[in-house]
């Protein structure tokens, strides 16, 4: 195995990785979110909230991985665009780490001032700013368009896939977007929007980790 085809493998399995911590992160942290009130009272499980602040914590260093590792390849041809990739996965990090903090955050309270049930309530709407500015917003830029225009560029996977993060990656931003100004619910036409986006995610995580790069991608012939 070369070492290109071997880095493919490692940024197909880091991506994948991003799916198997960030969904069941959600999960778990949805209790306190939803009703950050109830769970003050007694009704929810802090070891629930610490595990999915550890998968979150999980999800920043794949997130910086996938960029990371490609970056060696992405730089021969496409600079601006590996850098831009980097910084876009180092942003969205950004916002997931400060949203991990929030949601600690209200663990603390509910230990040193349980009558503090309001300050919990704010740091849960935190979160959810967190979560909409980070995943929401940059995701679609710097996996969607930044990372599909490099892809369909150097041809490292089917360019015919390529299109779904070029063109899932405006309809998420425009979902997103709706949320912030609140033209619709974050439940309702957001979730459709985000289909292609997350095909195209999904398609390159497996793509890469099983099959590795194309071979036949111009981008591997050249010199670093």
């Amino acid at each position: 195995m070369t070492d290109d085809q071997r880095t493919a493998r490692i940024f197909g399995v880091l991506f994948i990785i991003t799916f198997l911590t960030s969904i069941p992160a959600a999960l778990l942290f949805a209790p306190v979110l939803e009703d950050p009130a109830g769970y003050f009272a007694g009704g929810g499980s802090d070891t629930q909230i610490y595990l999915a602040a550890f998968l979150e914590f999980l999800l920043i260093i794949s997130n910086v991985g996938t960029a990371v590792v490609l970056y060696p390849i992405a730089m021969r041809r496409y600079k601006t665009l590996a850098i831009s990739f980097v910084a876009a996965r180092i942003m969205e990090s950004v916002f997931i780490a400060s949203g991990i903090l929030f949601v600690l955050a209200i663990v603390a309270l509910r230990h040193e001032a349980p009558e503090a049930a309001d300050v919990a309530v704010s740091l849960a709407a935190l979160k959810d700013l967190s979560f909409l500015f980070g995943p929401g917003l940059i995701v679609p830029i710097g996996n969607g368009l930044i990372l599909g225009y490099l892809m369909y560029r150097s041809g490292l996977v089917p360019r015919r896939m390529a299109w779904f993060g070029l063109i899932g990656g405006p309809l998420l931003l425009i979902g997103q977007l709706g949320v912030l100004f609140d033209l619709w619910e974050a439940g309702s036409a957001a979730r459709v929007l985000v289909v292609p986006e997350a095909i195209w995610e999904l398609f390159v995580g497996f793509y890469c980790a099983f099959r590795g790069f194309r071979r036949d991608s111009p981008i591997l012939s050249s010199e670093p």
